[in-house]
């Protein structure tokens, strides 16, 4: 791998596709290879409230961070489901970040955000969003308030067709993710997201990068995100999407890397090979 600027190619490997940047401008190459696409599965379920509708399911692997000392919080999700970026993470300065996947309520993100504004814990959020929820088992969540505190709810009733699905938290983080190539999944994005040296947003994108090297989402993902909010600034701080492609997780980083932003650190966009991504986290 060769990392650079400028007049330096970027040159990024990840599931046979090559991504290169000279000067800054991103190529695919027709060597990529691109996993076959398929409409996101839908089922007849009751939706939060007890409605019976069809549903679509949001087969993800998202991670929500805070940086405390920095003021900083945030999360990123890739998905088969499209525009995924934009119905998963929910963030809010000196607030939190919030993700609802799997059976997901998008009206659970503002009022899940509201909730931990009035001084609800990120435990007694969960706790308040499912206690009326007739089908609690469909849900996945993950949240974490501007003080690094997380909770996170695993959706145990999933059928079968949304294994392998878990969750890791850590310091000031939660990941969670369903619908997944495997366990290696969740512990490369908490092993990326610890290990990576830069901005919280760095974290958040190596944290992507790494769980989609690690096989991600079995079905492919079509679509990602990252939103991130900093304390002082109105709305979301950094916001980036990618609502439908081939190669999502890649054309997500690739906006990343050619971006100017004060939300950037000096991670350079780090793609791990097949054998990073399958080591076990640290302890």
């Amino acid at each position: 791998m060769t990392q650079g600027f400028g007049s330096v190619a970027l040159v990024l490997v990840l599931w046979g596709a090559t991504v290169v940047a000279p000067g800054g401008e991103v190529e695919q190459l027709a060597s990529q290879r691109v996993r076959p696409q398929e409409a996101p599965r839908e089922q007849t379920a009751e939706a939060a409230g007890g409605d019976r509708r069809t549903v679509a399911i949001v087969a993800t692997f998202s991670i929500c961070a805070a940086d405390p000392d920095a003021g900083v919080c945030g999360a990123v999700v890739a998905s088969r489901y499209p525009d995924v970026g934009r119905v998963v993470p929910y963030v809010r300065a000196d607030v939190g970040a919030f993700c609802t996947q799997h059976h997901h309520v998008p009206a659970w993100g503002p009022h899940a955000l509201d909730l931990l504004a009035g001084g609800k814990s990120p435990p007694g959020v969960l706790a308040e969003l499912l206690a009326g929820d007739r089908q609690p088992g469909l849900r996945q969540l993950g949240i974490v308030n501007a003080a690094g505190q997380t909770a996170q709810h695993n959706p145990t009733d999933a059928p079968s067709g949304s294994r392998y699905w878990g969750a890791q938290s850590g310091r000031y983080y939660a990941c969670q993710g369903n619908t997944l190539a495997g366990r290696e999944v969740i512990t490369a994005m908490a092993r990326a997201y610890e290990d990576t040296a830069g901005s919280l947003s760095d974290r958040l994108m190596a944290a992507l990068v790494a769980g989609d090297a690690a096989g991600g989402d079995h079905r492919g993902r079509l679509a990602a995100g990252i939103r991130v909010a900093k304390r002082g600034v109105d709305g979301y701080w950094l916001e980036l999407y990618t609502d439908q492609s081939a190669d999502a997780v890649s054309d997500l980083l690739r906006k990343y890397v050619e971006l100017s932003h004060d939300a950037k650190g000096g991670w350079r966009g780090h793609v791990p090979s097949a054998d990073e991504a399958a080591r076990p986290a640290k302890e």
